[in-house]
């Protein structure tokens, strides 16, 4: 059980908790949305281009402080409902046997921004996203030398990240079902793109679940507790949870949603981000990714005019894949839009799907365009 368990449990009796410091709101953007727009930061669309996100334009969300960290000092704790408990050291961990693979994280609140009436958070537009190649110890492997004791439910990530949500004080933790945590694709990462994780990303240790919204992927990682009744903290049960308002309990989010995105085509108005353009052929392309199966199928609206995009394989099974689509410009304004579909059938919608906490709105995203 997390640390601040109690307290959680003591708020819940006390007062409603919330994720957020207000109800939505159709006002403009507060002096507290800007901060945390300062703080954090989205991946400008033109790294779509990019198969890898340089972890500078690599999006990160940050709830509390960026903690230092004493790598030489520092230790990973595993215990809870395992026959033996582990610490191990950096050293010890990059001992241990290795994966490499490519991840797309995105935030869960990703287009937050855009819905009517707006929940109070980090204001996402639509480029809270990134993928990276992740190397690491595989948690399974862990999780195996430590022996999982029969009756465990879930598994808590907890990391050095310290602060205030919700009138709660409590380290990042969240939780995976046991059956999640024992997948072979799921990493703690030391390295990003083949260097040692950047501080804001996690160093020295992350989580990467891939599939899974970014909320998951816990930074900073201090411990591993196998648990035998499911975790309750404020992470888990009272952010991230797809609600009709206030008062829902509301359902936990987990994979990601299928999107795509395109590359503005153009140059921009500095203030405006409106795009313009000269008449001709362009070849218009973006990415597009899916926690609920292999994308099957973008779709490029002209106008309104929906037409099939030429699909490439992605890198690995949970990482964007590209897509393109050739398009004669003619004088005039014009309005581009990118829709996806996945394995699943699931495919985005052209309309804002509202809920409190502003959570996988994956709506199509639409670019306004000046053809000179």
């Amino acid at each position: 059980m997390s640390r601040h368990s109690s307290s959680l449990k003591s708020a819940r009796h006390g007062r409603k908790l919330t994720p957020h410091p207000g109800e939505p709101s159709l006002g403009p953007l507060t002096a507290e949305e800007l901060q945390l727009a300062a703080r954090n930061h989205s991946m400008p669309l033109e790294a779509l281009r990019n198969d890898t996100t340089p972890p500078g334009l690599h999006y990160v969300l940050t709830h509390f402080d960026i903690p230092f960290i004493d790598t030489e000092h520092w230790h990973l704790q595993i215990g809870g409902a395992v026959r033996r408990s582990l610490e191990l050291s950096l050293k010890a961990l990059r001992r241990a046997p290795r994966i490499s693979i490519p991840v797309t994280l995105e935030c869960a609140g990703n287009g937050r921004s855009l819905l009517r009436p707006r929940p109070l958070s980090q204001p996402w537009q639509l480029e809270a996203v990134g993928t990276a190649v992740w190397t690491g110890v595989p948690l399974a492997y862990l999780l195996a030398q430590a022996g999982v004791e029969d009756d465990a439910v879930e598994v808590v990530f907890t990391g050095a990240d310290t602060g205030v949500q919700g009138g709660v004080r409590q380290q990042f933790a969240r939780s995976l079902p046991i059956a999640e945590a024992l997948r072979p694709d799921i990493v703690l990462a030391y390295r990003m793109n083949g260097t040692d994780l950047p501080p804001q990303h996690g160093h020295p240790l992350r989580l990467v679940v891939p599939g899974w919204y970014g909320m998951a992927s816990v930074k900073w990682l201090s411990s591993i507790q196998v648990l035998t009744k499911p975790f309750n903290g404020f992470q888990q049960t009272v952010a991230y949870r797809y609600q009709k308002d206030g008062d829902d309990p509301g359902s936990p989010v987990s994979w990601m949603k299928v999107r795509s995105l395109m590359i503005p085509p153009g140059i921009p108005d500095f203030f405006t981000r409106g795009r313009m353009m000269q008449a001709g052929p362009v070849l218009l392309t973006g990415r597009a990714w899916s926690g609920g199966g292999a994308v099957q199928r973008v779709e490029v609206g002209i106008d309104g005019k929906w037409e099939p995009a030429q699909l490439e394989h992605p890198g690995a099974p949970f990482a964007w894949c590209a897509w393109s689509m050739p398009w004669v410009a003619d004088a005039g304004d014009h309005e581009l839009a990118c829709r996806a579909t996945d394995a699943s059938g699931a495919i985005q919608p052209l309309e804002q799907s509202w809920n409190y906490q502003g959570m996988g709105n994956n709506v199509v995203q639409r670019i306004k365009v000046t053809v000179q």
